[in-house]
């Protein structure tokens, strides 16, 4: 399942979107209102629920300096990733896209794909809070 949302366009330079995103406590900046939890694990882990939802524990994997940040799900039972792209569109202005690749089963699928969209879509929203 591969599901992105529209880029969002913030006013902070390529390399200041990515020290914020692989700072993994700055994740709770960009959350959904309706969080239950959020939990620094260590330096690469964090672990967050939102009401009505179990909790995911999502894990640094991958980060390539100024252009992207892939965080996945520490646990194998539901594997997926969820990515930044960070484009630089100049000195005080960059663009994220964010993507998510899962592998599930149909009904999985059908269950998730619409709480997913949304969790994206806020957290693209919230980019703009990114300090």
């Amino acid at each position: 399942m591969h599901i992105e949302v529209p880029k969002k366009k913030v006013a902070k330079s390529s390399k200041e979107v990515f020290e914020f995103l692989t700072d993994i406590k700055n994740f709770e900046t960009l959350m959904p209102d309706n969080i239950d939890k959020f939990e620094v694990l260590d330096e690469k882990t964090f672990k967050f629920a939102l009401k009505g939802m179990p909790e995911i524990i999502l894990r640094l994997k991958e980060q390539f300096p100024h252009e992207k940040v892939v965080l996945g799900a520490a646990s194998d039972k539901l594997p997926f990733t969820l990515t930044g792209n960070i484009a630089s569109l100049g000195d005080n202005e960059s663009e994220v896209a964010l993507s998510f690749e899962g592998e599930f089963n149909a009904m999985m699928a059908m269950m998730i794909k619409t709480p997913i969209t949304n969790f994206m879509e806020t957290l693209s929203t919230n980019m703009d809070k990114i300090s």
